[in-house]
């Protein structure tokens, strides 16, 4: 999992509310077990036709858009099935970080685990972000001081710290557990050499 500490991006408005994981990437797209290739999926009913045509106004579609990497969502983003292919699908588009007043709770914790990071932040903040993104204006994110920098004005935002720390040094599960390998052999020779038992199949 690539590091995560700051970014600098336009950001892309998506104001519909209660956008569910069938929504991000629908069902059809769920047969990979890879994480790459589902980001000309994302979002897949509202960038395309029935023909899977382009639907040239949809935000994502449009230019920078379609190279933001913050996406600014309407309320309680990411329910519905917890699908983890919808962080996969947002992170192969090309974002790294989510704004939203609220979220799933699964979606969440996924977005962490795949190098997204999900930032809640009231509405008042969403709606100022808004004007950023409708003026074609980057903002910044600066995830060591949890802040949104935008023209003159810093939001601060909460953030687990065990969280921060994972998108900070890129340590996603498999990471997390190979720092700990040493203790696993140790704990492992421990087990074989006092209780061999355990490990007899027979």
């Amino acid at each position: 999992m690539k590091k995560f500490s700051y970014l600098k991006s336009i950001p892309s408005y998506l104001s519909l509310q209660n956008i569910d994981t069938d929504m991000i990437i629908p069902k059809q797209f769920l047969k990979t077990i890879k994480r790459t290739g589902l980001g000309k999926s994302l979002f897949y009913e509202m960038r395309y036709d029935e023909n899977g045509k382009t639907i040239e106004n949809f935000i994502l579609n449009k230019e920078p858009y379609n190279k933001s990497k913050i996406l600014l969502a309407g309320k309680n983003f990411g329910c519905g099935s917890s699908r983890e292919h919808a962080p996969w699908a947002l992170s192969d588009f090309g974002i790294k970080c989510v704004i939203s007043s609220s979220f799933a709770d699964i979606f969440y914790n996924n977005c962490f685990k795949n190098g997204i990071l999900p930032i809640k932040i009231n509405e008042q903040v969403i709606s100022e972000l808004a004007e950023y993104s409708k003026r074609k204006e980057e903002i910044e994110i600066n995830l060591e001081n949890q802040e949104i920098k935008y023209g003159n004005k810093i939001s601060k935002f909460d953030v687990d710290a065990f969280k921060k720390k994972c998108l900070i040094e890129g340590l996603d599960d498999i990471a997390l557990s190979m720092e700990k390998i040493s203790q696993i052999d140790s704990f492992e020779k421990e087990i074989k050499a006092n209780k061999p038992w355990l490990l007899n199949n027979d």
